[in-house]
């Protein structure tokens, strides 16, 4: 018997993973978790049978949310990571000796106790000491935070269910306060390709163009997400990632990664026309 994992990626599309065997199924309060081992793609796990991360491909979404932002200012000291609960964005920002403190808000902590145990190759930091655990919602968590964080990295799920509440105009408000003056946001920003993702995308560029000074999109591939196409939004108070990079600052740190460097750090800025279109559409 055959055993595979399909994510209906559209009412007309299908994404199919052959399964070598179910590791683990939980139900938490908010969602429900499956762990799954495939030849192809290693361990990967899913919420609500949407793909979160594989252990083939993880590194490419953790490199480009993570390295971006660092490189575009190396004296970022405070770290804010809402969702993350893999463990993957924890893990590429401790490689920074600069950053002192790393907050992480989690809401389902169960997602936390799941990756530990199955994805210790991204939850291998979790531990280190500058990094503060905190389950509770993100939403809530950053209202009460002013003038806190040199960067806030919003690794989310999708723009429903848990996740919902880190699309809205409120939450990027909070987030904007939460920063200092030359604060930086990055956000998981969804697929331009599909149109529910792409209206899911432009709602959240739109809203944050609203509040950011510096408001860019940059985009990744990433076989196992929707399309495999992949966006993320980088929004500042004053820094832009295409002129205050210091490449020669951050090649010196002689950081090892698998995707990300500071040749693919400028070429990620440049879109296709058809997500420039959308872009400039959102909101009309």
């Amino acid at each position: 018997m055959e055993l595979w994992y399909t994510e209906q990626h559209t009412k007309n599309v299908r994404f199919s993973i052959k399964v070598e065997k179910p590791l683990y199924t939980g139900e938490s309060e908010f969602q429900r978790i499956d762990v799954f081992n495939s030849k192809e793609f290693g361990n990967f796990f899913t919420l609500d049978g949407f793909m979160m991360i594989t252990e083939k491909d993880e590194f490419i979404y953790h490199d480009m949310i993570v390295h971006v932002p660092m490189a575009t200012n190396l004296k970022i000291k405070n770290v804010l990571v809402i969702g993350a609960g893999d463990g993957g964005t924890v893990r590429e920002l401790t490689r920074y000796s600069s950053i002192e403190k790393i907050d992480m808000v989690e809401i389902d902590k169960m997602v936390v106790d799941v990756c530990r145990e199955y994805f210790p190759q991204t939850a291998c930091k979790l531990d280190d000491p500058r990094v503060q655990l905190y389950f509770e919602d993100g939403l809530k968590f950053v209202r009460s935070k002013e003038n806190s964080y040199d960067l806030i990295i919003v690794d989310s799920t999708d723009p429903f269910g848990p996740g919902e509440g880190l699309f809205t105009k409120e939450f990027y408000g909070n987030c904007y306060k939460a920063l200092t003056d030359d604060g930086i946001l990055v956000n998981q920003h969804e697929s331009p390709y599909y149109e529910d993702d792409a209206k899911a995308m432009q709602r959240a560029h739109k809203r944050i163009r609203q509040l950011f000074p510096v408001c860019r999109v940059y985009q990744a591939h990433i076989p196992t997400y929707p399309s495999g196409h992949w966006l993320f939004g980088f929004a500042s108070k004053t820094y832009d990632p295409l002129t205050h990079i210091d490449e020669q600052a951050w090649n010196s740190l002689g950081i090892k990664t698998k995707y990300y460097n500071t040749e693919i750090h400028k070429g990620c800025f440049a879109l296709p026309n058809y997500v420039l279109e959308l872009l400039e559409t959102a909101g009309d």
